[in-house]
């Protein structure tokens, strides 16, 4: 089993491309870089798959999701890491 990854290294990655990327090019990314075992962690939750972690962020308001892609929203990026 592979090392979980923490939650914000994905949000760092959506914020650097600076533009929107449709969700299947970026679960394509994400696997590219992270692994296609990788697993996914937050401060509160443990055990997300690539998608369980988008849809978390979007509830959150982390990320937002329109019908150019999904973008982060860096006011609602926590920094304590």
């Amino acid at each position: 089993m592979s090392e979980s990854v923490h939650g914000r290294n994905v949000l760092k990655m959506v914020l650097a491309a600076d533009k929107p990327q449709p969700r299947e090019q970026l679960i394509e990314a994400i696997t590219a870089q992270f692994g296609a075992d990788a697993h996914f962690h937050t401060c509160s939750v443990q055990g997300l798959s690539a998608n369980n972690l988008l849809e978390l962020f979007m509830g959150k308001g982390k990320l937002v999701e329109s019908a150019e892609g999904i973008t982060a929203d860096a006011s609602r990026i926590c920094g304590h890491h």
